[in-house]
């Protein structure tokens, strides 16, 4: 027979354990969906700059798939529309 100490500490340990797992699903989803915006982004902008004829090195090609922040591939989807050279996109002034 278990001792009254003995259960409460078995199910403070199982609480312990659901709240954590589900503790870490969350983050994990969460950073999975913010990955997977940073590469839609980053496709949506080389696709962009690929119909507007603007040339994309392999160097800056790599910059942008390599990005993950969702703001700086904003940044550059925005500029893109009206970019006429590479530059003006990636190394535009700050916004």
């Amino acid at each position: 027979m278990r001792t009254m100490e003995e259960v409460l500490k078995e199910r403070g340990h199982r609480q312990g354990w659901v709240e954590g797992k589900a503790k870490g699903l969350a983050e994990g989803e969460a950073k999975g969906l913010a990955e997977g915006e940073a590469k839609g982004l980053s496709k949506a902008v080389l696709r962009l700059l690929t119909a507007r004829g603007l040339r994309v090195d392999d160097a800056s090609r790599e910059r942008i798939q390599g990005c993950r922040e969702v703001a700086t591939l904003e940044r550059w989807l925005e500029r893109a529309l009206s970019a006429t050279q590479l530059s003006e996109v990636l190394d535009g002034p700050a916004q």
